[in-house]
């Protein structure tokens, strides 16, 4: 099953999770600096809810940002 939003089309997203060593200026140090990018995914929060439609109620999977701003009526 994909983990998409079938409202606005929200999916995974690739971005990086920076390490960071050092002691900060502000602390008297020379500053951070980055040891190690590591890839992880951003997943969005889908959630399966049955909504209505024009051909009855069905079940979608939907983003809880969807939900909240009302573009689903259940």
């Amino acid at each position: 099953m994909s983990n998409v939003c079938q409202i606005c089309g929200k999916k995974k997203v690739v971005g990086g999770s920076i390490v960071r060593k050092g002691l900060a200026k502000k602390a008297g140090g020379i500053g951070l600096h980055v040891v190690k990018n590591n890839k992880r995914t951003f997943k969005p929060n889908i959630q399966t809810v049955k909504a209505k439609t024009e051909h009855g109620a069905k079940k979608m999977k939907v983003c809880t940002a969807c939900i909240r701003s009302g573009k689903v009526e259940k």
